[in-house]
């Protein structure tokens, strides 16, 4: 029962402090860490609905809709309604977001140097993270499953 080898408490840790070191390399650029991982969905593929936004990001819309307002605000994407589907709004990046990709780049590479770790040790624990997630999520589900029974 020892605090310090919970996982969920080491998880919890590790995420605060590494979004942390995100701050300071995203502040220049205008961004949160959230409004930067929007970002990095969009530089993938644009437009996109705001629900494969939601999936991809495995945010929920309450937590998603203000992310996009204020990048929205800053003139980084529109939000229309998709003419393909009038009640889904599609997201597009505009010029000016386009364009922050460039500086964006360089992200990656400062967030390395300011944890000194090598990429291989980076690469090893997101992997391993991902059975824990699948793990969770399945927890999830069958907790859902239960519930509803």
């Amino acid at each position: 029962m020892a605090l310090e080898r919970q996982v969920c408490f080491a998880l919890v840790v590790a995420a605060r402090t590494v979004v942390s070191v995100y701050r300071p390399v995203l502040e220049p650029l205008g961004l949160t860490h959230p409004q930067y991982l929007v970002m990095l969905a969009l530089w993938e593929r644009s437009p996109r609905s705001v629900r494969d936004l939601g999936e991809a990001l495995q945010l929920d819309p309450p937590t998603l809709s203000p992310l996009l307002k204020r990048l929205e605000a800053a003139g980084l994407v529109e939000r229309r309604r998709d003419s393909a589907d009038q009640r889904s709004l599609a997201l597009t990046l505009t010029a000016a977001g386009r364009d922050l990709r460039e500086r964006a780049v360089e992200v990656p590479g400062q967030v390395l140097r300011r944890l000194g770790l090598d990429v291989a040790a980076l690469e090893a624990v997101r992997d391993g993270l991902g059975p824990v997630i699948a793990a969770a999520r399945a927890a999830q589900d069958g907790g859902r499953e239960r519930d509803g029974d």
